[in-house]
């Protein structure tokens, strides 16, 4: 076969392409379980963060999540309960869109909807040093402890240091990302509302 030829050319493209697809297929499924096993750990543990279960190695959070969580359905939303240091506490997956892609998180509440108990973030895949940090721990923060006043948070200019104030259903945006900011304030809202639905 003329190796400067159509031919050889479009034969040896098939084959090396051939086994690079056939060597990624195989790793693929090398890895499908842990990747699974992986993910699973990723929800579970944005739970137990948004409730205030406290657990002390990923290892761990899966038991803990068994022992401590328990699936319900709450109208038709399907929540998880807990009872943390004496008081019950109720967990929602969220879901919405944020600048570049979906924001997925959790956010835990009190059954009757008056306080924040917590909130993580499960996937984002907004601008990092900008959206991206409603992923970082001093944003993730500012909802621990929030009260929710008017039934609703807004997340608004502020310091840029977190809002200490946990009795204005208030807390600040994160600087140089207003888009973000907002999808957030709206996927939390819409979460709350939700949850109001579906206790009635």
């Amino acid at each position: 076969m003329n190796r400067e030829g159509l031919a050889y050319t479009v034969v040896v493209t098939f084959v090396v392409s051939f086994v690079f697809v056939g060597l990624l297929a195989f790793a693929n499924e090398l890895t499908r379980e842990k990747a699974g096993n992986n993910a699973l750990i990723m929800e579970r543990r944005a739970v137990l963060n948004a409730m205030g279960i406290r657990y002390s190695s990923d290892a761990e959070v899966l038991d803990v999540y068994k022992r401590e969580v328990e699936p319900v359905r709450l109208g038709g939303l399907a929540i998880e309960r807990a009872t943390v240091d004496g008081r019950a506490v109720e967990a929602v997956r969220f879901s919405g869109p944020g600048l570049w892609g979906t924001i997925t998180g959790v956010i835990g509440v009190t059954p009757d909807l008056s306080e924040i108990v917590g909130l993580d973030i499960i996937s984002q895949s907004e601008t990092p040093g900008l959206g991206g940090r409603i992923g970082e721990s001093w944003w993730k923060a500012q909802f621990r402890g929030e009260r929710i006043p008017s039934g609703r948070i807004d997340v608004a200019a502020g310091s840029g240091r977190g809002d200490k104030d946990k009795s204005n259903g208030r807390v600040d945006a994160v600087t140089g990302a207003t888009i973000t900011s907002n999808a957030m304030e709206s996927i939390i809202n819409r979460t709350l509302e939700a949850l109001k639905e579906a206790a009635r």
